[in-house]
């Protein structure tokens, strides 16, 4: 009997272990470990931030879009990163349009390959735009872009498509907003269109809605809504870009980025409340938080 006792003991715990599942052998900074190497990035809910490294300004509500530094934001669980650089110099230093970042481009590669090192199950998706007006360079942006690649070259997937996550395992996925005459050089996303709803095809599909200048909150709600049920139903084998940020125009057309902040991250935290399981695609918020991130990632397990 007590042996009888015993057995049954160990295949409940053995059901109980195998019920668990994978969605229990995760933590925010190993999350896509759980997850197999043939997943392609396109079938995957990523925690994103938009402006990644916007976080100071001058005037409150007109420049910062995050609280978190790049590297709390990848120890949250965030994927995608972006980053707006200015060619000063032949560097790049951090921008939100004309406000300067208190960062440079070699602080937020310095952060992301740190936590990739650290963390080699991972992935960062890095969408590189240049911000801002260039001075004082006698090389071209691709160049000194390069310049930075050529320091950790292993460290970077620059083919122009999305890869499965055994492809991108410790690597940036470069997704490349800006010209460049050496190709491949990343997911080429330089047919990027303004505060719009838009798709670019090409070697990779992308569809990615970036509505930023709010004039109706609704509206841009109903934008970020059919977005996330496209990419829950529809064409597996597309990259979904879900920006959720943006501002509202004031007086003379000064930004106000936290009054859609405030209206519509409750509203994301409460559909990944209701929506608990599927594929959603990359999420890029204004401020987000560990609650945020979370409700993201569990969808994919």
């Amino acid at each position: 009997m007590f042996k009888r006792a015993c057995l049954l003991v160990a295949i409940v715990a053995m059901f109980v272990t195998s019920f668990a599942g994978t969605s229990s052998a995760y933590n925010s900074n190993n999350w896509m470990g759980s997850l197999s190497n043939s997943t392609s990035l396109t079938a995957l809910s990523i925690p994103g931030t938009h402006d990644s490294g916007a976080l100071y300004e001058s005037i409150y509500g007109t420049a910062k879009n995050q609280d978190l530094t790049i590297a709390q934001q990848l120890s949250i669980g965030v994927r995608y990163l972006d980053i707006r650089t200015r060619h000063y110099q032949n560097a790049f230093t951090i921008h939100h349009g004309a406000v300067y970042q208190n960062q440079n481009f070699d602080d937020v590669l310095n952060a992301v390959i740190s936590f990739l090192n650290a963390n080699p199950t991972e992935t960062v998706i890095m969408s590189v735009k240049e911000e801002h007006t260039a001075a004082e360079n006698t090389r071209s942006y691709e160049e000194t872009f390069n310049s930075y690649v050529n320091k950790n070259p292993s460290k970077w997937f620059m083919s122009n498509r999305v890869p499965t996550l055994g492809e991108a395992r410790g690597k940036i996925v470069l997704l490349r907003r800006f010209d460049a005459a050496q190709l491949p050089k990343g997911i080429d996303a330089t047919a990027w269109k303004e505060n719009t709803t838009f798709t670019i095809q090409n070697a990779a599909s992308l569809k990615i809605q970036d509505y930023y200048k709010v004039t109706d909150k609704n509206k841009k709600w109903t934008d970020i809504q059919n977005m996330y049920n496209e990419a829950n139903s529809a064409n597996p084998t597309w990259l979904y870009i879900n920006y959720t940020s943006g501002y509202s125009p004031g007086l003379f057309g000064i930004p106000n980025i936290r009054t859609i902040k405030d209206e519509i991250n409750p509203k994301v935290s409460q559909f990944f409340t209701v929506n608990t399981r599927g594929r959603f695609g990359i999420s890029a918020m204004d401020f987000i938080t560990s609650e945020h991130a979370s409700k993201i990632i569990a969808t994919n397990f």
